[in-house]
């Protein structure tokens, strides 16, 4: 395990015990947490992105924000939902966060989980062709993106703009911001889109749920998933090396207000369950003692094949108690795992 970050919902409510009781507090409080994850030592802040619910939604001004105020720490998101963008722009406003963050950004995007509203891309002006699905257009609309961030020159100029081409011949997308081709993910939720990950050179990012594909325990699943990528991407001919990362519920119970947050708490074993037409496994919840935590998560072989570990994090119990839900992974458990 190289590198192990956190990954949050961003909710918001203004139920008993919430400290985010509206965006502004989630969105400033989530700046705030990827400060302190970067001084206690963490490897990455990644966020969330869920559109028509009180969670995060935009991540770019949170991405620019918190780049500008970290300087190690890389910065990402846990998944954005290709179903929702336009491409060009998407490709203006993640390099220029990638800009202000000096090359920090780490993106993960996918065709997305279900959302609050039916179709809640109709609203936003898209709509797949007649013929294909909105899962089409979302692995379409990343393919244009991947292209735009790596220099693709398409555009016409104009022979009396207002200001100077910088060269002649077509033009494409500014700002650009070199390396952040190779930092984007793609949210796998089965082995053939893993497969399809690695054939266009983007590093796999799998959550705590994939498609039943096997009825094997989950981070079996998703350990092969890591190995059909792993294999596509030799294939490929792929010059660099990809990364993997996996995400978890972790919490290491090390004082009194652990026990009563997490004791008793969480799912004990794999779920699975119907979730937006497929059949999907869910995998289980870590929540005891660091020395018990070493030996379980030892078993698990996804995070074992995998390089980088994504701690999910109770944004709603505040700044200060997930940086300690960090601190605590980090200082007792992780070095069992192999961590630096």
């Amino acid at each position: 395990m190289k590198r192990i970050g956190f990954l949050s919902f961003g909710h918001w409510s203004d139920s008993p015990g919430s400290q985010t009781r509206s965006a502004s507090d989630v969105l400033l409080q989530s700046i705030d947490l990827a400060v302190a994850a970067e001084e206690v030592g963490a490897d990455g802040a990644y966020f969330r992105v869920h559109h028509y619910a009180n969670q995060l939604a935009s991540p770019f001004p949170l991405l620019a924000a918190a780049g500008a105020k970290t300087s190690r720490i890389e910065l990402g998101t846990g998944v954005i939902d290709m179903r929702y963008e336009n491409p060009m722009y998407m490709a203006e406003d993640a390099a220029a966060a990638d800009l202000i963050a000096g090359g920090r950004l780490q993106l993960g995007v996918s065709r997305g989980s279900p959302e609050s509203v039916i179709e809640g891309y109709r609203y936003f002006g898209y709509e797949a062709p007649e013929g294909s699905t909105m899962a089409d257009v979302a692995r379409d609309n990343t393919t244009v993106f991947l292209k735009v961030i790596d220099g693709a020159r398409f555009a016409e100029p104009n022979p009396r703009p207002m200001f100077p081409n910088p060269h002649p011949g077509p033009l494409g997308i500014q700002p650009q911001s070199p390396g952040l081709r190779d930092r984007i993910w793609w949210g796998a939720g089965s082995d053939a889109t893993a497969v399809w990950a690695a054939e266009q050179g983007m590093n796999l990012m799998s959550s705590t749920l994939k498609e039943d594909e096997s009825g094997e325990p989950f981070h079996v699943q998703q350990r092969k998933q890591i190995e059909a990528f792993r294999a596509a991407w030799a294939e490929a001919g792929h010059e660099r090396e990809p990364r993997v990362s996996v995400s978890r519920s972790i919490f290491a119970i090390v004082n009194d207000l652990d026990r009563r947050y997490f004791v008793g708490g969480g799912d004990r074993s794999d779920q699975f369950g119907v979730i937006d037409d497929f059949r999907a496994v869910f995998g289980r919840s870590y929540a005891a003692e660091p020395d018990v935590l070493i030996e379980q998560l030892r078993e698990d072989e996804a995070i074992a094949a995998a390089d980088t570990l994504l701690l999910t994090v109770p944004n709603q119990l505040g700044v200060d108690y997930n940086a300690h839900v960090l601190e605590s992974i980090l200082t007792h458990v992780a070095p069992g795992l192999g961590w630096r």
